[in-house]
């Protein structure tokens, strides 16, 4: 494979410039938006090409908020060394693909397409693949593509790949959808963002999202402009069930948007599958139990025709829910139809599994949680062990795939080598193929709740070492004063110690101050000097205090138990990995998984109740800093 800077006269000198003007200091990757602009000017070069112009891309990039075009790597690939990337797009007209091949065919490429390297001389298309397929059945796999090449990692990728295509025109609200909600679980979960990465208005994103809730007919469809778009929306708010039962029905009387939102109003609001309390329920006049104009074989006994009211009843339900889990896990969300890539299940083992140690890991993880579904068919109900960090747990996933792999190449490759050696020791294959597991770092999430605890805790333990040593106590009065901490000795707690050992009301200017100071005994003198040094514990920096911490290798088993106050700050989930962490699952055995089916106060009461456990021997590493 041949990549090459020397850009031919086939591609557009405009696009040579900028790609060259841009190359010498490439941002940090996770910056995604300055790509944007070159992606609207690489969605509009798909069409038949012509001679080569700046025009379209300087239009373009103008209207693109003024961002730079990629600071990629231009040159050539042949197309053999190309591979498909992470195209939302689901359908691809044959006619313009036909008229574009003719068009390369005769003219060539004419605008680079965005690539990134994956290994083993293979680049993975970013944006572009219909030029791609255009350029392989016009001129084959031998044919020099142009370029650019990007640095980026598989979530930015996937980013960058539904940014293009949801810029094109031609791209269906139904593919649009699902590129909308492919960049939301990326964003983890953040529609703002994803809004602005798309450059779109937060309603345009949500109503795009509903659409994820359409039925696979639905969609069919909409995509081949059967019902309008208006209709597929309302259509998003009923289960697949029910949006498959009427969806002929619409389609044969011709109903208007207009129509069937009336209908769905007055019909989809059933009482039998409402999440809440129904007991107001009973006399309301809006409970009908004759709506039988669409649902004539899914509608039974009643439904709530105040739409609004049940909607209200509804969110206030699932609210509900999402608060009585918060004992439980430290992130809890109500999902919607849109947030199909925003979660995925934890699993340690399958497919999908990131393996038995960071799966403990991840339950610790400020991103673990549960996840309230409000999508119709499943409403109220509750998933729990999800993961709110799908790109983070894809590289989990395929972290563990890759460590497997490796170990059984070294398994193979140990086995070939003991082949060869003469009385070979038993069991030394596998012994030789063994390697130590990479080291998975186990903690829980720190709130501000824990930093502010953990703080005082370090604070309380210090102020009593310097306290316990004068000698201690002067030293590091020199330190303070010669690195310039002295300021943070505490002025109130040092006026209350003077006041007390002097047996007096301090003097109001500081002659009268340092006249007091003559009156203080030898004995007196010393406390005072040593609660200066103890006064500054209590408000220098943090990174200060650790260090002085370290310098004398501070015990917090001597000034710290754990007890129901550091346990309550924590989720079950949470409290969980702590308890592992310390070796508390090892003291009650079999008994450990049970405890957590309890509530979370009669959870932390048992775990503090193990006979003969020594709460103060081991420190959770929540409690340590870095």
């Amino acid at each position: 494979m041949q990549v090459s800077g020397h850009i031919q006269s086939s591609v557009a000198p405009s696009i040579v410039d900028a790609s060259l003007a841009n190359i010498e200091s490439s941002p940090p990757v996770s910056a995604v938006k300055p790509l944007v602009a070159a992606l609207a000017a690489a969605a509009v070069v798909d069409a038949p090409a012509t001679a080569p112009s700046a025009a379209p891309l300087e239009s373009t990039v103008a209207a693109a908020q003024g961002d730079a075009p990629p600071r990629g790597q231009p040159g050539f690939v042949k197309v053999k060394f190309l591979v498909r990337g992470n195209n939302p797009r689901e359908y691809f007209d044959p006619k313009e693909l036909e008229d574009l091949t003719a068009s390369v065919r005769e003219h060539g490429i004419n605008q680079p397409i965005l690539v990134r390297s994956i290994g083993d001389d293979q680049y993975q298309i970013i944006a572009g693949e219909r030029r791609y397929r255009a350029a392989l059945a016009a001129h084959g796999e031998e044919y020099d593509m142009p370029v650019l090449i990007r640095e980026c990692s598989d979530s930015e990728a996937r980013i960058l790949a539904n940014i293009e295509n949801t810029l094109r025109a031609d791209m269906s609200a139904t593919e649009e959808a699902r590129s909308a909600a492919i960049i939301v679980g990326e964003v983890k979960g953040d529609r703002d963002e994803a809004a602005r990465l798309l450059s779109w208005s937060r309603s345009k994103l949500d109503s795009r999202l509903a659409l994820m809730n359409c039925s696979e007919s639905v969609r069919k469809a909409l995509n081949e402009r059967t019902i309008k778009l208006g209709h597929a929306e309302l259509f998003a708010s009923l289960s697949k069930e029910n949006q498959d039962k009427i969806l002929s029905a619409v389609i044969e009387r011709s109903l208007s948007v207009a129509d069937l939102k009336s209908l769905i109003e007055k019909a989809a609001a059933k009482l039998s599958a409402a999440i809440f309390d129904k007991a107001d329920c009973a006399a309301c006049p809006h409970n009908s139990s004759v709506q039988r104009t669409m649902f004539s074989e899914s509608v039974t006994d009643g439904s709530c025709t105040n739409n609004a009211c049940y909607k209200t009843k509804t969110e206030a339900a699932l609210e509900i829910t999402k608060e009585s889990l918060k004992d439980e896990y430290p992130v809890i969300r109500i999902v919607r139809a849109g947030d199909n890539f925003a979660q995925v299940k934890l699993r340690a083992d399958g497919p999908t599994g990131v393996g038995e140690a960071q799966a403990e890991a991840c339950r610790g993880c400020a991103e673990f949680g549960a996840a309230v579904s409000a999508l119709p068919e499943r409403m109220g109900m509750v998933f729990k062990d999800q993961c709110f960090n799908t790109a983070c747990n894809q590289e989990k996933v395929a972290a563990r795939i890759r460590s497997e792999k490796e170990a059984k190449d070294a398994l193979a490759k140990a086995a070939t080598e003991a082949a060869g050696t003469k009385d070979a020791p038993k069991g030394a294959t596998e012994a030789k193929a063994k390697e130590k597991p990479a080291e998975v770092k186990t903690t829980v999430s720190e709130g501000d709740k824990v930093k502010a605890y953990r703080e005082q805790v370090w604070r309380v333990a210090m102020k009593k070492e310097v306290g316990a040593s004068y000698e201690l106590s002067v030293r590091y009065l020199i330190a303070l004063a010669v690195t310039g901490n002295i300021r943070h000795v505490n002025q109130t707690g040092m006026t209350k110690v003077f006041e007390k050992l002097l047996g007096a009301s301090k003097a109001n200017d500081l002659q009268k101050v340092a006249e007091q100071t003559q009156q203080m005994s030898p004995d007196h003198m010393d406390s005072a000097m040593l609660m200066l040094a103890v006064s500054a514990m209590e408000e220098l920096p943090v990174p200060e205090l650790t260090r002085l911490a370290k310098h004398i290798k501070l015990d917090l088993t001597k000034h710290w138990k754990m007890d129901a106050t550091f346990l309550a700050l924590f989720t079950k989930s949470e409290i969980e990995v702590i308890a592992k962490s310390v070796k508390l699952d090892k003291a009650l055995g079999d008994g450990f998984k049970k405890l957590f089916t309890e509530k979370k106060e009669v959870l932390i009461e048992k775990l503090l109740a193990v006979i003969g456990f020594d709460y103060s021997a081991a420190i959770p590493p929540v409690l340590m800093y870095k």
